[in-house]
């Protein structure tokens, strides 16, 4: 049976119910309907069209996950691998036998987790294609789960994905947000991997905070310091997007004076540059 996805979005649906007029996740303020219309996929369609997943190494035990030619939003996936095994986070929204196989030859996958709902992806079709391994989803956005056939697993607060890997959820660009942190990478280091829940900037040395990123909703400056301390309580040097953007050294200077400033600007401090 062939499982509708969005193309804007790549976000998999229900296939034992009718599809909705509009995709509800760019319905939402946050992400946006395009010009043409709703219009809905598959990933047979897109393996027919020769979309192929690009596998390449972000860092030692780090790999990240492309589609190309690049469809929907366009993130990439992140496989992160432990002695326990991997974990694959914000998976993409197409997958194929040789992507399956990439993917197992790092290692067996023992769960499948995206920062927010924009990075639901074809989670369940990857989770059933690796062995039926958990889904991880944040308990506070389970109203936005489409497809729930797979099994998934409802979480809150921290959760423990593997030794040294775990989630925690942050809120802010969705109320079940997350992050995820992993305390071996960067050579022991650590790594926080953020989806866009704090997003690493072009300019390689600062982090936004928005509500939406294509509609340019900002974050409160409350919301935005709750995120801050709430991270600085983890060690970590390098963050990770899900853009292939990053800070690469020094990640809790950079999230703390990006904080620092966003509240700054958004309770007027700086209206005498306007």
């Amino acid at each position: 049976m062939p499982f509708p996805l969005c193309a804007t979005c790549g976000v998999e649906q229900d296939p034992h119910i009718p599809l909705p007029d509009d995709c509800a996740i760019c319905a939402d303020e946050r992400q946006y309907i395009p010009l043409g219309g709703q219009v809905w996929t598959t990933v047979e369609r897109l393996s027919a069209e020769g979309h192929r997943v690009a596998i390449r190494e972000v860092e030692r035990g780090l790999h990240g996950l492309h589609v190309e030619p690049r469809f929907a939003i366009g993130q990439q996936s992140l496989l992160v691998c432990t002695p326990e095994g991997s974990l694959l986070w914000d998976p993409i929204g197409f997958v194929d036998e040789a992507a399956i196989d990439a993917v197992s030859s790092h290692g067996p996958v023992i769960a499948v987790a995206a920062s927010h709902p924009h990075m639901f992806g074809v989670q369940t079709q990857w989770s059933k294609a690796l062995g039926d391994v958990p889904i991880l989803v944040a308990d506070a956005d389970r109203s936005w789960l489409a497809r729930s056939d797979g099994p998934v697993v409802f979480w809150s607060g921290t959760h423990e994905v593997a030794s040294g890997l775990t989630l925690h959820q942050i809120g802010g660009h969705f109320p079940g947000s997350a992050v995820a942190h992993w305390r071996d990478g960067a050579d022991g280091r650590g790594v926080l991997l953020t989806g866009d829940g704090v997003f690493p900037n072009p300019d390689r040395r600062t982090v936004s905070f928005l509500r939406s990123y294509p509609n340019r909703l900002p974050l409160s400056a409350a919301v935005v310091r709750r995120i801050a301390d709430q991270l600085s309580n983890l060690e970590f040097d390098r963050i990770i997007g899900n853009f292939d953007n990053a800070i690469e050294r020094e990640g809790p200077a950079s999230l703390e004076y990006s904080a620092a400033r966003h509240c700054a600007w958004v309770i007027g401090e700086f209206d005498n540059l306007t």
